[in-house]
């Protein structure tokens, strides 16, 4: 039988009681935070539940991609926030990654202005707190854009004013159905020329057939997009009594947050890029020299896919943070889902256990698939060149 000191210094023994007691510590401080909670949930005659997702919101929403009014429920809000949220973290991603690249290369080009403008933008915006270089953009650059009736005109077409930009807006015979259908044909081709055969998808299949089959979908889509293009009309924006109407709007909240979080981020990549790029080995340009590869040719087949073992983990880190920093989006009124849900329906509702909850989900959800995505293009790129 083993004493209690034998016992004491039994190393898995130690381990096992030191994890008792944080679980226990844990649990007993859910368990107040709980009871807390209800207290004072019961002083201000709340109760906890969905239900109020039914209810019916009462407020209007400048901007939505979804049919909404103000006799919508707090559902719809939610719904209306979040694709709001997705669109603007969208963009500035695609954005910020191009920037990126490009700051990146032209802070190792052999062109020295070049090399030297590049240098000072990322020093000079990496510097400047994202908050407020969102209200450069909003209140100095956008808002200081002239009045509608001083609108600025490109081509008698497009319009900036201090409400927004207004551009035409397509019109086509073709509803949305066709439109999603030309971007499964599009999926379809990358699937086909760009993965290759590396995913095993027709595995077994002669490669002429495998090529036949992608040149077949690619005619299939340059058609369909040549019968979409001839059916387009546009509808041109025109000036009313107070405002533009009709065309495609983007008001200025939407495009001083794409700015801010593109450019601010863009930086970050451009300096992930430069130190994936350099951690290429020499030899491996010198190599592509000797081929007569061309410096473009050596930069986009040798180097960049290289460099992508090195780039892509930090370069998920700013992906997610484009998404979190999105809803700095309260600080200028533009209806994401920080601003609209858990701001104005929380403080109509009440229900603010419910709301913080949800929003954390979505915004856990969408940072876990974008990880989860790039670790498997992490992985892809892995089995050859990308």
């Amino acid at each position: 039988m083993l004493s209690l000191s034998e016992i004491w210094y039994n190393r898995h023994f130690r381990s096992y009681l030191i994890q008792t007691i944080f679980l226990g510590f844990v649990t007993f401080l859910a368990i107040k935070l709980w009871q807390i909670l209800h207290v004072n949930l019961d002083k201000r005659d709340i109760e906890l539940g969905f239900g109020f997702l039914k209810d019916t919101a009462g407020f209007s929403i400048i901007t939505h991609l979804i049919a909404y009014n103000e006799q919508s429920n707090y559902f719809r809000v939610f719904w209306v926030g979040l694709l709001n949220t997705l669109l603007v973290s969208g963009i500035s991603i695609l954005l910020a990654t191009l920037f990126g690249f490009m700051i990146g290369i032209a802070r190792l080009s052999s062109q020295k202005l070049l090399r030297f403008l590049a240098s000072m933008m990322v020093e000079t915006i990496r510097n400047i707190p994202l908050l407020l270089q969102l209200f450069i953009w909003y209140f100095v650059v956008l808002r200081a854009a002239p009045s509608p009736q001083n609108s600025i005109s490109i081509f008698k077409t497009i319009y900036i004013t201090n409400r927004g930009i207004y551009f035409p807006a397509p019109q086509s015979q073709f509803s949305a159905y066709y439109l999603s259908l030309v971007l499964l044909c599009f999926i379809t081709i990358f699937i086909f020329f760009r993965l290759d055969q590396r995913l095993c998808l027709l595995k077994g299949l002669h490669k002429t057939y495998y090529r036949l089959l992608g040149w077949i979908t690619t005619a299939l889509t340059v058609c369909l997009l040549i019968a979409w293009i001839g059916t387009l009309t546009w509808e041109k924006p025109q000036l009313g009594h107070f405002n533009f109407e009709y065309g495609i709007s983007l008001i200025p909240e939407f495009l001083a947050l794409v700015f801010a979080l593109s450019l601010y981020t863009s930086v970050y990549i451009g300096e992930i890029v430069r130190m994936g790029l350099l951690s290429v080995p020499q030899g491996q340009q010198e190599a592509a020299n000797a081929l007569g590869f061309s410096k473009w040719q050596t930069l986009k087949l040798i180097i960049i896919p290289q460099s992508l073992r090195v780039i892509l983990p930090p370069l998920t880190n700013q992906y997610l943070n484009i998404i979190k920093n999105s809803s700095l989006a309260t600080a200028i009124a533009y209806p994401d889902l920080v601003s609209i849900f858990a701001g104005t329906a929380l403080n109509q509702t009440g229900q603010a256990v419910e709301i913080i909850a949800m929003t954390m989900a979505v915004y856990l959800f969408i940072n876990l698939m974008i990880s989860g995505l790039m670790l498997l293009y992490e992985k892809y790129t892995r089995w050859g060149n990308p």
